[in-house]
């Protein structure tokens, strides 16, 4: 009666070790600029909701308002958003004109990409250092 071996060799065990590593090296700087994006997804948003939330308050009191609660937001001055790496303000509002930015928190390589996002009452959209971060899908 001949016995039958059971289990793994070494070498099956490697050629599983490299894969997962192969699978690893190639996913995961795929999911990092899948969040960053969401991030400055996340950014953008709030932006627009403020621009939005600012167009009705003019409609309502002939003037922009820098008062965050008044825009929907839970605190009066810098919110930050939910996953906490973009602090949103409105940095000026008077009867004609608001602006208001979102400032990346962290000091890592996005920092270098898509720091600052800023909207207008005139609906102009700009970000820094980079000038594509509104409309750049990376």
């Amino acid at each position: 009666m001949s016995e039958r071996m059971r289990g793994v060799t070494l070498i099956e065990l490697l050629i599983v070790v490299v894969i997962v590593a192969i699978l690893a090296a190639v996913a995961y700087p795929n999911y990092r600029a899948y969040v960053q994006k969401s991030k400055r997804n996340e950014a953008k948003s709030a932006l627009l909701q403020i621009a939005t939330n600012q167009e009705r308050h003019y409609l309502n009191n002939h003037t922009y308002t820098a008062d965050m609660t008044l825009l929907g937001f839970a605190a009066a001055g810098d919110v930050l958003t939910d996953s906490g790496t973009y602090e949103v303000d409105v940095t000026a509002a008077d009867a004609r004109s608001f602006s208001a930015q979102a400032v990346y928190q962290l000091a890592d390589e996005e920092a270098a990409k898509c720091q600052t996002f800023s909207i207008n009452a005139d609906g102009a959209k700009t970000s820094a250092p980079r000038a594509d971060c509104w409309t750049s899908t990376q």
